[in-house]
């Protein structure tokens, strides 16, 4: 057997980004949201995933009174520092306003802000003034902390990711935005993972973890006390090449046993076929 790690580019310091995966519950289970990403987009471009996107730097304020939640926010990511711990969480309600229209926000119960969505996203004005012109608070404490990804540094880009679990307010219909997304769905996680199984769909290893972790419970109370309660890891895969083939290897892997992870995935191994990932168990 012929192993050897693919050589890594040397990149000082991974972007902040977050996800947030969105659940409701539906007669055959919790249900995720999913965006397919554009096509043309050079990270993860054409496949399903969570929304979410990197920190950027208006996510940080040291003004947080239109908040709700900031201890909540900071205790969540108590290996940062306050500022770092908010951005996060701003950043991933931010996110989730811009590619799915989801205003975590108390009192929100109303799908009128598809034209302050676009001007978020496209930089003409901020999260902050769309909440504090309507009298509202930024609900940080939806935002429930399930993973901590790393993306290996296999180009010029690689993200430290946070991943946050939030049920959909009552009154908001999520909908991608037709520029960096151009499809989305409700789906139940198993589902999601037979589609991408069979081909259908397109899952990036960080997300059908995710999913293969939701697909247990039998409503979103049960996964936001899984998620409260769980010890989060910090998840970095690693890229070999094991006799022409090129694997991503998850924590805990027979092959990467050097990373410690309390609660190893099902599937540590991805195989790249056809450009596609395809999840496959050691010894299979």
């Amino acid at each position: 057997m012929l192993l050897c790690r693919v050589p890594d580019p040397i990149i000082a310091n991974p972007r902040p980004a977050s996800t947030v995966v969105v659940l409701r519950d539906a007669p055959a289970g919790p249900e995720v949201f999913l965006v397919r990403r554009h096509e043309g987009t050079a990270f993860m471009g054409g496949a399903h995933v969570f929304p979410g996107g990197r920190v950027d730097a208006g996510d940080h304020n040291g003004d947080v009174s239109w908040c709700d939640g900031v201890d909540w926010a900071v205790s969540q990511l108590s290996d940062l520092d306050r500022e770092q711990a908010i951005a996060y969480h701003v950043a991933a309600a931010r996110e989730l306003f811009e590619e799915a229209g989801v205003l975590l926000a108390r009192t929100a119960t109303r799908d009128h802000f598809v034209q302050d969505r676009v001007d978020v996203h496209g930089g003409r004005a901020t999260l902050r003034a769309v909440v504090e012109r309507e009298g509202l608070r930024l609900a940080l404490d939806s935002l429930v902390l399930c993973a901590h990804w790393v993306t290996p540094p296999i180009d010029t880009r690689q993200f430290d990711t946070r991943f946050f679990l939030t049920r959909l307010p009552p009154g908001q219909t999520p909908i991608h935005d037709e520029t960096e997304t151009t499809h989305s769905t409700w789906i139940t996680p198993a589902a999601a993972i037979a589609a991408a199984a069979n081909g259908t769909i397109v899952l990036p290893p960080p997300t059908w973890t995710t999913l293969r972790e939701l697909e247990v419970f039998g409503s979103v109370d049960a996964a936001l006390a899984w998620a409260r309660t769980r010890r989060i890891a910090r998840r970095q895969p690693k890229m070999v090449e094991q006799n022409g083939r090129r694997m991503l290897l998850i924590p805990g892997d027979p092959l990467y046993p050097e990373a410690s992870d309390p609660e190893s995935p099902r599937e540590t191994r991805f195989v790249s076929v056809d450009k596609r990932w395809r999840a496959e168990r050691p010894g299979s």
